[in-house]
């Protein structure tokens, strides 16, 4: 992938365009997750329920508490687990706006473990919207070729960097000790919650 493609993503995510990334689970539908209308643009593009919240992507640790307020615990299980294919929920700030969590308090942060996602989030410059560029109802893109023509006609820009692993990201609500929606290293993360727990 060239370097003038991600330019141009991030260029689009700042524009308030959606983009699709590959990550190392699936291919995402990426947007400037602090921008109402960039994230209904999302909404609108998936067919998704506006009920049924969106998480988001950062490059870092770091970068993820400038806009969530994470306890010890999910500090300790972002140090461990992050970058990699799980979601951790955590208490939004402010500047993370309820269209984005469906007006709950609580925010899905991901941080992915594949470099040309990593990039973008950089070079974007805000938190991105990660969620799989699929149709709502429909199975999440291991490759753009199986991209939905809907989904690829409604973007800016396709990055493609071949197949992706197909496992979906784990998502994690740390404070409960509770696997939402069991994927990649499932068995590994419930077991540290366990441990955290005795």
């Amino acid at each position: 992938m060239e370097a003038r493609d991600l330019a141009r993503a991030a260029e689009a995510i700042q524009d308030g365009d959606a983009v699709v990334y590959p990550t190392e689970t699936v291919y995402g539908l990426g947007a400037d997750a602090l921008d109402p209308e960039a994230i209904e643009r999302v909404f609108e593009i998936k067919g998704r329920d506006r009920t049924n919240p969106l998480s988001f992507a950062v490059p870092s640790v770091p970068a993820a508490l400038e806009y969530v307020r994470a306890s010890s615990a999910e500090r300790q299980f972002m140090a461990r687990f992050l970058p990699g294919p799980v979601t951790v929920l955590c208490r939004r700030r402010e500047a993370v706006p309820e269209e984005l969590t469906a007006g709950r308090d609580r925010v899905g942060v991901r941080i992915p473990d594949q470099p040309v996602a990593l990039r973008l989030c950089e070079r974007a410059g805000t938190p991105i919207t990660a969620t799989s560029a699929n149709r709502s109802g429909h199975g999440s893109v291991t490759r753009v070729g199986d991209l939905d023509a809907s989904v690829r006609d409604a973007v800016a820009v396709v990055l493609d960097d071949g197949e992706t692993p197909g496992t979906e990201s784990t998502v994690v609500d740390v404070e409960s000790a509770t696997v939402v929606r069991r994927g990649a290293m499932a068995d590994e993360i419930e077991h540290w919650l366990e441990e955290q727990v005795r």
